[in-house]
């Protein structure tokens, strides 16, 4: 399984860029995209439609200020959503932080913390999951907290 990594700004990159190195310490193939979802609305639609059937098994969806992109990913897909917040309109991302904490019921987001710390975990929290149903995962994450935790 991959993880599709959905950010909605170019400017995004280097903050989620630390998924994308986390996930590759779990041997986990992912693929990064920027989708906006109120500048690209359809194109975040047809991303998460197809997630699954393109080998997708988690989603990761990264976005600050009103940060819609999290919960517009997890109306189109089954799939689990792992929702950072990233800074970008109020102080320490706070704005971003409740957009994507606040789902409706039903319409669940797992949301981490602002910025660095919530792209890594992101993506050690899609490895937990793949760990259930993957040894070879299972075993990179024993490992991983074995050494503290740290790449």
């Amino acid at each position: 399984m991959k993880v599709l990594i959905i950010m909605g700004s170019e400017s995004d990159k280097p903050v989620m860029q630390e998924s994308q190195n986390f996930l590759n310490y779990f041997n986990i193939e992912s693929e990064m995209v920027v989708a906006s979802a109120h500048r690209n609305p359809d194109k975040v639609r047809e991303l998460c439609m197809n997630a699954a059937g393109n080998g997708f098994g988690a989603v990761i969806a990264a976005a600050g200020m009103a940060a819609a992109l999290p919960g517009v990913v997890a109306a189109y897909t089954s799939l689990p959503v792992l929702g950072v917040p990233l800074e970008g309109g109020l102080p320490g991302g706070v704005d971003a932080l409740y957009s994507i904490v606040q789902m409706p019921a039903g319409l669940p987001v797992g949301t981490l913390a602002v910025g660095k710390a919530g792209a890594r975990n992101a993506a050690v929290l899609a490895a937990r999951i793949f760990a259930l149903s993957d040894k070879a995962v299972a075993e990179k994450v024993e490992a991983f907290k074995a050494q503290g935790y740290k790449l």
